[in-house]
């Protein structure tokens, strides 16, 4: 039996084989929500220089999401194979670094148990399939730009975009939607955003968000058919006045100090492809409209 028969065969098997495969990915997303926005701002750099004719920066070394190798931010210790193996190794060090002991962060465990988790979860909601193997990839790209957007207020068109396209593809195959709904989830889902950007600019003379949430909800969208949009829309607004005052108290800063939206819009989204039909059918339900 291959291993693929022994995945199709055994729901255990799969989600077990998906959690590891989650904890390793998971692994690899801390480098990604760490090393991709100064990437992107080494860039915009070389980009700025060379619009206004200044002369190149001297060459540094390379850094990228493979180089340099990871190291210890206090000491500079490599850290080694053993070192780096999810959740396991942060247990076993007991949490500080081999060489000078210093704490490392609780985020990298914890992000790669999210992920692992997340992805145990839909290797169960989904089954052996295409779908569990599509949503794989949406739920990682989301936890990473969740991440990166809560960070520096920045979501990467790096991973929007080839997401988006993604969900066109898939859906070409009618895997969550039909090619039809997935183009128009894409349309109205930044244009549902574009607009409230201009009434808000107009009304109050602010940027209420950025560009990046119109294309993040255009790839939800995307992906879910524009069948989606309004739940996403309606849970990511209430989970993000809910939770975003209570991050404003608990820091005890203004109401004026801005606060990310694309986590919300994508747990809102992931949300919505798993349970949309579920969630709209139990209101409707309760409403009394059906």
């Amino acid at each position: 039996m291959s291993l693929l028969d022994l995945l199709a065969s055994s729901p255990l098997a799969f989600i077990l084989c998906t959690l590891v495969l989650g904890l390793l990915v998971g692994s690899f997303l801390n480098v990604v929500v760490y090393r991709l926005p100064k990437m992107m701002l080494r860039d915009w750099k070389v980009q700025a220089r060379e619009v206004l004719e200044l002369p190149a920066e001297p060459q540094t070394e390379t850094f990228n999401l493979i180089l340099p190798h990871s190291r210890c931010p206090h000491c500079a210790h490599k850290i080694r194979a053993w070192e780096n193996l999810p959740v396991v190794s942060y247990l076993f060090l007991g949490g500080k670094c081999s060489s000078c002991k210093a704490p490392i962060s609780k985020r990298y465990p914890l992000v790669e148990f999210a992920c692992g988790l997340m992805s145990a979860f839909v290797a169960w909601h989904f089954g052996f399939g295409w779908q569990a193997g599509a949503v794989l990839l949406l739920s990682w790209g989301l936890l990473s730009m969740s991440l990166i957007d809560a960070d520096h207020q920045l979501l990467p068109d790096a991973i929007v975009l080839p997401l988006l396209w993604l969900g066109l593809i898939v859906n070409a195959f009618g895997l969550f939607a039909s090619l039809t709904d997935a183009l128009w989830g894409a349309v109205f889902g930044y244009l549902a955003l574009w607009c409230v950007f201009w009434l808000f600019k107009l009304i109050t003379g602010k940027e209420g968000m950025g560009y990046g949430d119109f294309k993040l909800l255009a790839m939800l969208g995307a992906w879910g058919g524009w069948q989606i949009l309004p739940l996403t829309i309606l849970l990511s607004s209430i989970v993000g006045a809910v939770l975003g005052l209570i991050l404003l108290r608990m820091r005890n800063v203004e109401t004026s100090t801005p606060i990310p939206f694309g986590p919300y819009l994508a747990i809102a989204g992931w949300i919505a492809l798993l349970w949309g039909d579920q969630i709209t059918t139990s209101y409707l339900q309760i409403a009394g409209f059906r």
